[in-house]
């Protein structure tokens, strides 16, 4: 079996091992991290032979923790870091490279049609009718995407919304509100097998799925990285904001994981406020007074126009990973406007939680 992790900050760490009469056997731990003294590495192999199979991330961390020589120096690895490889291993997970990408990169689109492509596309990854998804999207109107449980009235400003001619739609996925202007905002979606998460905590694989955008931001001079649970932040500022939400596959099958991003390009931070109904409380564990202060946009940043940004972000995958440039079927299309009608657009969906 055979399991590969890249710590977050970190180095990649991979592991090979065999299972035998419900234990692990043969472990052999390797990647491109740096660790003194060279004893330490068959130190880590030992702790992990022969450890029950069943053994879940903390247990198999703590083994590695007991057996490391004094005085051991792990740069670019964690010994929590080689623990999830393991269970990679053991949970037959695949990697980033072991998939063939197709990137959706399409016109503007109404914020609701959004919100059923994402359920859509997962579906079809979840199905094996779909290949692993990339899309990036273009809007077309102004909005606020809430999350899948927040309050509608806390969220949002009816009298707000209504000055400012902006729709207001709900996700499937957790997470908070999303204040969306097409110009200023830069968003995509991940629509991936579910076993390119496996063996990862719910957590890890926000920080996992999240690794590629920040190496493509590091492509563009961007030091950023990910902040629990569900951040990109940079040292002047949060850039973006991600949520999940995991589809079961046909039959209760293996299914599909959508992750998608929003990531401030601009952002007119008083129309935002009138908009938003941001409560104080939600601001103190950020360390500041001031929603607008906690958001530091990329064109700032950058200096590079919007769709430069979107293109850089792009190519960085590319190189990657692969990705071939595909597009929405007919069929997608078609499903996907149905779900615009039945749920996303209703009173029903949009103030399921009033």
């Amino acid at each position: 079996m055979h399991g590969e992790y890249k710590v977050p900050h970190g180095k990649l760490v991979v592991v090979d091992l065999d299972v035998e009469g419900g234990a692990l056997r043969n472990v052999r731990v390797a990647g491109d991290f740096f660790l003194e003294p060279d004893e330490a590495l068959l130190a880590i192999d030992a702790a992990l032979e022969g450890a029950p199979a069943h053994t879940d991330a903390a247990g198999l961390a703590a083994r590695v923790d007991r057996a490391l020589p004094d005085g051991a120096v792990l740069l670019g690895i964690t010994t929590e870091g080689v623990a999830v490889a393991v269970r990679r291993a053991l949970a037959q997970a695949t990697g980033w490279g072991d998939y063939d990408w197709q990137l959706i990169h399409e016109g503007p689109q109404p914020p609701a049609l959004h919100m059923a492509l994402d359920e859509v596309l997962t579906a079809e990854v979840a199905a094996g009718r779909r290949p692993p998804t990339l899309r990036v999207w273009e809007w077309d109107s102004p909005a606020v995407v809430i999350g899948s449980f927040q309050s509608l009235r806390n969220e949002v400003s009816p009298e707000g919304a209504a000055r400012h001619g902006i729709t207001v739609v709900r996700r499937i996925s957790g997470g908070g509100a999303m204040f969306v202007e097409p110009h200023s905002t830069i968003t995509y979606s991940l629509a991936v097998p579910e076993a390119l998460v496996s063996g990862l905590s719910f957590a890890d694989s926000y920080a996992y799925l999240d690794d590629w955008v920040l190496a493509a931001l590091g492509d563009m001079g961007i030091k950023a990285w990910y902040q629990p649970l569900n951040d990109i932040a940079t040292d002047v500022g949060k850039v973006a904001g991600a949520a999940q939400k995991r589809v079961v596959g046909p039959g209760g099958g293996p299914g599909a994981v959508l992750h998608h991003v929003t990531m401030s390009y601009d952002i007119d931070a008083g129309k935002m406020l009138d908009v938003l109904r941001i409560g104080k409380e939600k601001l103190s564990d950020k360390g500041t007074r001031s929603a607008g202060k906690r958001v530091d946009p990329l064109r700032r940043q950058t200096g590079l126009p919007r769709e430069a940004v979107i293109e850089k972000m792009i190519g960085s995958f590319r190189a990657r990973y692969g990705l071939t440039p595909g597009g929405i079927t007919d069929g997608e299309l078609a499903r996907a406007q149905d779900l615009v009608r039945t749920k996303f657009t209703t009173p029903e969906w949009t103030a399921r939680v009033p």
